[in-house]
């Protein structure tokens, strides 16, 4: 499939992401966390990430998240030319979607930007519940590094791949979970730029970390995945030539 196609896929499916899972951030106004309950935040990125790689998953990687496609390709599995067509695609794809939720939540009679922050992303006295900088860095760090590792594992074969949208929605369902309470679960730079842009403020003063820690649990993963499938070649070799003797 030409550039240009994988592009647009990748900004319709970010922007869908984004849009389905703000929302519950953004326009209830019932319960704390920036006006969406954990689970509801948590599991409406689950089922907006399944339903778009169901739907894109086999024109392209479906990667929706920078952390992804630099995960990929440390791991010498994406081309690199491609890394930053795709970052910009995701990104873009990502305002869309943001823009369009911040269209429809003007339309609630007393809402305001300042109150809402589209479920924006921070730490210290912007963290949900007064998370510290070091414990959103090691979070954003850790659950990005094993967001990274769960796509990259479930694109190692037909198999998985077919079973790739439930799993990786399941898992991003648990990792919002975690780090909703911490961070307003970030993860995904993309993500964390469209709605800091919107917020403004102490949101993008604290943006560079949502672009830093998922950052290097991607490349972490990229590193570390290799390794571990050579390991894995080394001993079913191994273990072919024991049975062979």
């Amino acid at each position: 499939m030409k550039l240009g196609m994988r592009l647009g896929i990748e900004g319709a499916g970010s922007a869908w992401l984004v849009f389905a899972g703000c929302t519950s951030a953004a326009v209830s106004a019932s319960v704390p966390c920036q006006g969406g309950g954990v689970a509801e935040m948590a599991a409406a990125f689950g089922l907006a990430l399944c339903v778009a790689i169901f739907a894109a998953g086999r024109l392209t990687r479906a990667h929706f998240n920078p952390a992804v496609t630099i995960g990929y390709t440390v791991a010498g599995r994406f081309p690199v030319r491609d890394v930053a067509p795709y970052i910009a695609a995701q990104t873009a794809g990502a305002i869309a979607g943001t823009a369009l939720l911040a269209w429809v939540a003007r339309g609630r009679p007393g809402f305001a930007f300042p109150f809402a922050d589209f479920g924006a992303n921070g730490y210290g006295e912007h963290s949900p519940s007064d998370y510290t900088l070091s414990a959103v860095v090691v979070v954003e760090f850790v659950m990005s590094f094993v967001f990274v590792a769960m796509h990259m594992l479930m694109s190692v074969s037909p198999t998985r791949r077919a079973s790739a949208p439930v799993a990786l929605g399941v898992c991003l369902t648990v990792i919002y979970l975690i780090t909703i309470p911490v961070s307003n679960g970030g993860i995904n730079p993309a993500r964390s730029t469209s709605t800091a842009l919107f917020a403004g403020g102490w949101a993008l003063d604290q943006l560079w970390l949502f672009w830093a820690a998922p950052m290097a649990g991607g490349i972490s993963a990229g590193l570390w995945l290799p390794l571990v499938w050579r390991r894995r070649a080394h001993v079913r070799r191994a273990a072919r030539l024991y049975r062979d003797a």
